[in-house]
């Protein structure tokens, strides 16, 4: 098994749109009704569209009512499988890679097999790998599933300044790395790169006098910026050439990132080690001799952040979640 990927940095990068776009709702409108224990979220903590609903899940307390499989960051030619598990096979599902679920849901299904993905325990199903949905309709669907003190990740009167923000980090930022890193020629790379670097801009003076994206506490917006900043001096700095400058060196992005990082349902959903070797080893378009590199030293990540002088509560009337499932602790290797 190569576990490359020979294509990236060999085409233009275009992202896929999700194919299996059924979600589950109270009402069950589309066939899918929220129910304990019904379900598998499948993810990857190397991907970070998969860390949005790692995240979600972890602040929303839904670890007991949505069972969680976690994919070997190393893919090879079908794509994620389940090598962390015994026999590699996931224990709920009983399959070897999770396009054997895509399979039982549809044959020569459009754009790839990827994560996060839902899958119906009871029939094996594929029931959606809509990113952008997935983690709105836990907050917002599967309300009665929520632990008690769950924050409001989508609350109701912010939604369209939410959206607006979560569109503009989207385009420039969250997909505008992978642009920037598989471009295959120089114009391309400049024009994302530029982006990427203009938005980040763009954010510090909101940042500088609010502790969140918006309104006074944690929402979607914040999560779905903190999964490209957390992985951004790691790998997307270096092989992805967004280098204009790193992370650390940006003052108020910096320590807004180390806030999140600290706080519970962030940094303890962050594996290092899965995001690395997922970037440096599967991208063998533009990484050919798989090397990982030891930087950077993740030391910086614990350190004091000062961001709660701005006010803000993070889990509005809510609560911190609790511990880390035992079986769900990401190893040392992971870890500052």
């Amino acid at each position: 098994m190569g576990g490359g990927n020979e294509a990236y940095g060999t085409k233009a990068f275009k992202r896929s749109k999700s194919h299996f776009t059924d979600r589950i709702t109270a009402d069950g409108r589309d066939g899918w009704p929220v129910e304990a224990g019904r379900y598998r979220l499948v993810v990857s903590r190397a991907c970070p569209w998969a860390s949005r609903a790692v995240i979600s899940r972890r602040l929303l307390g839904l670890e007991g009512a949505l069972s969680m499989g976690i994919a070997d960051p190393i893919q090879d030619d079908r794509s994620w499988r389940f090598t962390l598990d015994p026999d590699g096979r996931d224990p709920v599902l009983g399959i070897h890679f999770l396009s054997e679920a895509y399979d039982r849901r549809e044959s020569d299904y459009p754009g790839g097999v990827s994560v996060p993905a839902i899958v119906d325990v009871p029939s094996g199903k594929l029931v959606t790998n809509d990113y952008q949905q997935l983690t709105l309709d836990l907050a917002t669907e599967w309300t009665a599933l929520h632990r008690p003190g769950a924050p409001d990740l989508y609350p109701q009167a912010l939604r369209d300044e939410i959206d607006t923000v979560m569109a503009d980090v989207y385009e420039d930022v969250n997909n505008g790395v992978y642009r920037a890193g598989f471009a295959t020629d120089q114009e391309e790379y400049e024009a994302a790169c530029a982006g990427v670097f203009r938005r980040l801009e763009l954010l510090v003076p909101r940042l500088e006098r609010q502790r969140y994206l918006v309104g006074d506490t944690i929402t979607e917006a914040d999560i779905r910026l903190f999964t490209t900043l957390v992985r951004f001096d790691a790998v997307y700095h270096g092989h992805f050439k967004c280098n204009r400058w790193k992370l650390t060196e940006n003052p108020v992005l910096w320590a807004y990132a180390r806030d999140l990082y600290q706080t519970p349902g962030f940094g303890d959903t962050v594996d290092f080690d899965h995001i690395k070797r997922h970037y440096y080893q599967v991208h063998t378009g533009i990484n050919p001799t798989r090397i990982v590199p030891l930087g950077p030293d993740l030391s910086g990540w614990l350190a004091a952040h000062h961001r709660e002088e701005l006010g803000g509560r993070p889990f509005g009337d809510g609560t911190p979640p609790g511990p880390v499932p035992a079986d769900e602790r990401v190893a040392a290797t992971g870890r500052p």
